[in-house]
């Protein structure tokens, strides 16, 4: 038998939940127009972009090879892999390593994003954490398992409550990441206030970004396209299609319809 329901005080809503969405939303907006006073042009090293187009170029070729006919598939090969005048072969780049300490751009870029991604979550976390704390402020509309407790209940210890009800301090964070549509809508798409889009970004980033050795970088490629053997998956293209029974009466009688309503 369930336990008894748990019945909140009106004025919750309007002292704890709505301040909560517009503090969250507020800062957001702050931190977009900041990031924005803040954004820095970063200088690019050409040679360095060259060098990561022509990995994302293999890449791409190893893993979508087979659309294309072998004499092309064979063409590019050659150009990446050949022993002699391949790029991977032919290409020696002179690795120069950065010292972090001594570069001062990314020392600043570095602070630049604590102080517009990092700083304002931890503030105003902790100030909603404290001014806040203890508040049970609503519940999702479906049942949840004793997992979600840690996610959904943080600053709330209690054993005996249900895990679909929701916290002051998890609802802050369900904020933070669950505006998205209404930066979107009010700022653009790309706006520097979405923190999930933010993270994003960086793991994108880190993922495409040129590794410290391109040398290295360049024969592990290498080593991953000389192994790839071609299998035109379009061989036999034609005769699969034509010996389909295709219905092109109910197709275009479809068309007529759309068109005329």
């Amino acid at each position: 038998m369930a336990g008894p329901e748990l019945l909140l005080d009106s004025s919750i809503r309007m002292w704890v939940v709505l301040p909560i969405v517009f503090i969250t939303f507020f800062v957001g907006i702050i931190r977009h127009y900041v990031t924005q006073l803040l954004h820095s042009d970063k200088k690019i090293d050409l040679e360095q972009l060259s060098d990561s187009q022509v990995l994302l170029r293999s890449r791409i070729l190893r893993e979508n090879g087979k659309y294309i006919p072998r004499q092309s598939f064979a063409m590019r090969k050659h150009y990446f892999n050949n022993a002699e005048t391949g790029f991977f072969k032919k290409v020696k780049r002179k690795v120069v390593p950065k010292n972090p300490m001594t570069d001062t751009s990314m020392l600043t870029d570095m602070m630049k994003g604590n102080l517009t991604n990092v700083l304002p979550m931890i503030v105003i976390g902790g100030w909603i954490n404290w001014a806040f704390s203890g508040f049970v402020i609503t519940k999702v509309p479906f049942p949840l398992t004793l997992r979600f407790k840690p996610m959904l209940q943080r600053g709330i210890d209690l054993l005996s409550l249900d895990a679909s009800w929701v916290s002051s301090a998890s609802w802050y964070f369900l904020n933070v990441f669950g505006l998205r549509s209404m930066y979107s809508l009010i700022l653009g798409q790309d706006n520097a206030a979405d923190q999930s889009r933010i993270m994003q970004d960086q793991m994108t980033g880190a993922a495409m970004a040129m590794p410290p050795d391109p040398n290295k970088a360049f024969k592990s490629e290498w080593e991953a396209l000389e192994i790839v053997e071609h299998k035109w998956a379009l061989e036999n293209v034609e005769e699969e299609l034509m010996s389909r029974d295709l219905n092109f009466g109910t197709f275009f009688s479809q068309d007529i319809k759309s068109a005329m309503f």
